[in-house]
């Protein structure tokens, strides 16, 4: 079967499933699959099945299409495929409760080197990987990449995936909901200043200032009480945001000079990162451009502190998606630099680095 003949079957199977003809469109697409020599054809095929697989909840089915895709895009070399399968693989997993595997597969997506279809796919990316970490009960983290997948979402006018973001974030506001009540049974005040902390994040992202603000409070209240001064640093930095979209940047930047009083206290770096990063947006909306240069020496000065750098090139680690390697004496480098270095031992350290694993 060609390459024209493959895009009318798949065109034909797309008709009959939209007609809710599924089984059809199963048998048009899986004899694609069998006769056609034409690469991409398999590839977009393949897609199909996965898609279709994954509506009738016929998960492991999912996962095989998923895997015999990941084949065919490396059989392509085109990064823009290997995207979106690894994209359908992490979703496979996410079916399948295989947290872990899921959030593997969605750092390497993120981590694969600029492509056409990242724009449009990160998003989707981010979702995915938020809803892996809300399976394993990492809440902070999860509203983290529901947020990215969100910025997202407004950023391409994607309302389908503003749709599906928002029906994750109800899972997550239940199950905050559920562990508030745990907390308040067993008098656990950590867990409560957490999960406060969490719903202010989940209204603040909802634009629902009025609630967010009294939830920040109560965080704030509990997290003092505790002496938990990195949870005062987060509480801080999201009435922080709060101020920012009321447009009152001075009471923003009131609220940042506190937690970063607080974050310097503990050293806490990632923390003042975050912090630095806020202020300078601000105040370069506010045209201050000799305290916005004071805020990125302070944040380039953040990132040599926590060694944030490759230790081969002296590039920044996280400022581009780039894959890094960890040795097993715990440093990291940019894989291309350790790959171009040629040496089998720690550039660092010169120990022996056999077993690398991959970030």
């Amino acid at each position: 079967m060609g390459q024209d003949q493959t895009k009318q079957q798949i065109e034909k199977g797309l008709q009959l499933y939209q007609s809710n003809q599924t089984e059809k469109a199963l048998q048009v697409w899986m004899k694609v699959l069998e006769k056609s020599s034409d690469l991409v054809g398999r590839f977009r095929v393949l897609g199909c099945l996965v898609t279709a697989h994954s509506e009738m909840g016929r998960y492991k089915e999912m996962l095989k299409f998923a895997v015999v895709q990941i084949d065919t895009a490396r059989e392509l070399e085109d990064a823009n495929f290997l995207l979106e399968s690894y994209l359908n693989l992490a979703r496979s997993n996410e079916k399948l409760c295989e947290f872990h595997k899921t959030i593997s597969y969605c750092k390497t997506c993120l981590g694969l080197p600029g492509t056409r279809a990242g724009a449009q796919l990160g998003g989707q990316v981010s979702l995915s990987m938020g809803n892996a970490f809300l399976g394993l009960s990492l809440f902070q983290k999860a509203l983290e990449s529901f947020e990215k997948a969100l910025r997202y979402a407004h950023n391409n006018d994607d309302a389908m995936l503003e749709c599906r973001v928002c029906c994750s974030l109800g899972s997550f506001y239940a199950q905050v909901k559920e562990s508030m009540k745990i907390a308040l049974q067993h008098g656990d005040r950590p867990l409560q200043a957490l999960c406060l902390l969490c719903f202010a994040d989940i209204h603040r992202n909802r634009g629902d200032l009025e609630t967010a603000f009294p939830r920040y409070d109560s965080a704030m209240s509990i997290m003092t009480e505790i002496g938990n001064r990195l949870g005062q640093v987060q509480v801080l930095l999201g009435v922080a945001k709060c101020w920012v979209a009321r447009k009152a940047l001075d009471k923003a930047l009131d609220a940042i000079e506190r937690a970063q009083d607080l974050a310097e206290e503990v050293g806490n770096k990632l923390g003042q990162l975050k912090l630095h990063c806020l202020s300078e947006s601000i105040y370069r909306s506010k045209g201050l451009h000799r305290e916005l240069r004071a805020h990125v020496v302070r944040f380039h000065e953040c990132v040599e502190e926590t060694e944030l750098y490759c230790g081969l090139c002296g590039e920044s680690i996280g400022e581009k998606n780039s894959r890094l390697q960890a040795l097993p004496c715990s440093h990291i480098f940019h894989l291309r630099c350790l790959q171009n270095n040629g040496t089998r031992s720690c550039p660092n350290c010169r120990r022996s680095s056999m077993k690398p694993g991959f970030v």
